[in-house]
């Protein structure tokens, strides 16, 4: 499903990672962990066609990714992955509905199609009365789980995570971990996850170490 081969990036004079290579498998869990400036967050945004390496290969679902346009990246991205972070970023103006059906809207499905994909996926994750509430009326919880709609909404190919129970408690961290593996045993998603949760990486099939921009072994 993932295939990096020698991944190279430097923001000026710092050189963050320095020849990644990774392979992830269609339904494999992998989890990414290390100390704060391994290059963790920098890995996964390129990863996730965020930002260009400056040198090196990148393939998602058997495509080469180096020599797309910027708006074709983008379509890419649109289509086949799926964004979770630490912070949901979600828009306040709009309710939970709304919000899941953004990435719909943007890849041209009606609003009936969005809003139908949208409900589903809502009442799929327990907050099928919960749809019509806006941000600040969800817990913590609650919005990290229409985040996780919000990424799966056009049934992504991947799935990148960035500390995602990061701003969770205890409870709340352990239900987004097991819906990972719900959601893997029910729709094959391959995750990739940057965390420093240990019960997180735990759970996952592979756990990766970085290393001052290299992936130990």
């Amino acid at each position: 499903m993932l295939k990096a081969q020698s991944i190279h990036k430097s923001y000026g004079q710092l050189h963050i990672l320095k020849g990644v290579d990774l392979e992830v498998a269609k339904g494999e869990i992998v989890t990414i962990v290390g100390a704060s400036g391994a290059g963790k967050s920098s890995l996964l945004n390129i990863l996730g066609t965020l930002d260009r390496p400056d040198s090196g290969q990148l393939y998602i679902d058997n495509q080469e990714l180096s020599k797309l346009s910027n708006k074709n990246l983008s379509n890419f991205r649109n289509l086949k992955i799926g964004f979770i972070f630490q912070f949901h970023h979600l828009l306040s103006e709009f309710d939970a509905l709304e919000n899941v059906c953004i990435p719909a809207f943007i890849a041209g499905l009606s609003r009936g199609d969005a809003e139908k994909k949208a409900s589903r996926l809502l009442q799929m994750l327990g907050l099928g009365d919960r749809m019509k509430h806006k941000p600040n009326e969800l817990s913590g919880g609650e919005q990290q789980r229409v985040a996780v709609a919000r990424a799966l909404v056009n049934n992504p190919a991947l799935i990148f995570a960035d500390e995602p129970s990061g701003n969770l408690d205890s409870t709340n961290a352990r239900e987004l971990h097991e819906l990972f593996l719900q959601l893997r045993a029910e729709f094959n998603q391959t995750f990739v996850i940057v965390t420093h949760n240990e019960d997180l990486a735990a759970l996952s099939d592979r756990k990766v170490t970085m290393k001052d921009g290299l992936i130990i072994p």
